[in-house]
């Protein structure tokens, strides 16, 4: 029998959380340093299938056991389309058209939709009103960001939504992968059987369309290999340990810790800026993030 979900996470999963945070803040750098010579599909199929070769190496490595059954492999299928292959190409090809921080912070929305469906699906993560009142908070922030952006005429309203939909894939992601936990699959093997499902997705359309990878520059190789061992193959890990143990919802806030690591990487290195509208959409989403967590509002209880 295995252990209940936690609704709060420990100090170590904290250090973990802020630690993935990081790695998927890069990956925003990483695409958009790679989309200006490589076309969306090739840069997804790339990212998942070195990082699939590299978890593979470490699973035989470390003599981890792989599941057999179709049961299990079925279950990896469905999660390399709801965690890489619908996400991945939604989120670089908006990145084609708006700034790597903008993305970051659209997709730090994650949290709202994930306890919208962990409330529908997840009989262990039901939302209590102070959670339903954060994300109505959040989604006042993505809206508030966009409508501005819209009316103001900063970014195009296509490519946001595409984000947009990334955030809403990856909030089925995390209610489908608490099935591993079950099916006691180790989260190595998880990432290295979703990421490999992935790949064969991707292949044929990503061939046929690009062709073959070549006579692409040596900025465009570094980005990818960093963002498929670093953002992608090591963060899988970390992620199927934590959602493992803490569950969907708790996972999901990482995505709000992304936007800091993203928005200084895109500053410093693509000359990229943010607006009033940007910032204040992140601060209500930020607003809401903290009522679903609830922590600080228990702090200050226990300080006054």
């Amino acid at each position: 029998m295995t252990d209940a979900i936690r609704a709060r996470m420990s100090g170590s999963e904290w250090a973990l959380m802020l630690f993935l945070s990081v790695l998927w803040g890069g990956s925003f750098f990483f695409i958009g340093t790679a989309v200006r010579d490589m076309p969306v599909l090739t840069i997804v199929l790339l990212r998942v299938a070195v990082a699939a070769a590299a978890l593979w190496v470490f699973v035989l490595a470390t003599g981890r056991r792989v599941p057999r059954r179709a049961q299990a492999w079925r279950a990896f299928l469905v999660m390399g389309l709801l965690n890489n292959v619908i996400p991945f190409s939604l989120i670089v090809w908006g990145q084609t058209q708006i700034p790597s921080g903008l993305a970051s912070i659209l997709n730090a929305s994650t949290p709202l939709w994930t306890v919208l469906v962990a409330t529908a699906l997840l009989s262990d993560e039901r939302a209590s009103v102070r959670k339903l009142t954060g994300v109505v908070l959040g989604l006042g922030g993505v809206a508030v960001m966009m409508g501005i952006d819209v009316i103001g005429g900063d970014h195009a309203l296509l490519p946001q939504l595409a984000v947009l939909g990334a955030s809403v894939s990856y909030a089925f992601s995390a209610w489908w992968g608490r099935r591993f936990r079950d099916m006691q699959v180790d989260p190595v093997v998880t990432a290295a059987g979703m990421l490999t499902a992935s790949t064969l997705v991707l292949a044929v359309p990503a061939l046929a369309l690009n062709g073959l990878p070549v006579g692409y520059p040596a900025t465009s190789w570094a980005a990818i290999a960093a963002l498929a061992l670093l953002s992608s193959a090591l963060a899988y890990v970390i992620y199927f340990h934590i959602l493992a143990t803490a569950g969907a919802t708790n996972i999901s806030l990482v995505t709000f810790l992304v936007p800091v690591s993203a928005i200084l990487l895109g500053w410093a290195f693509l000359d990229e800026r943010l607006g009033a509208a940007q910032l204040l959409g992140m601060a209500l989403i930020g607003g809401g993030l903290a009522l679903i967590d609830g922590r600080l509002l228990a702090w200050r209880r226990a300080m006054a």
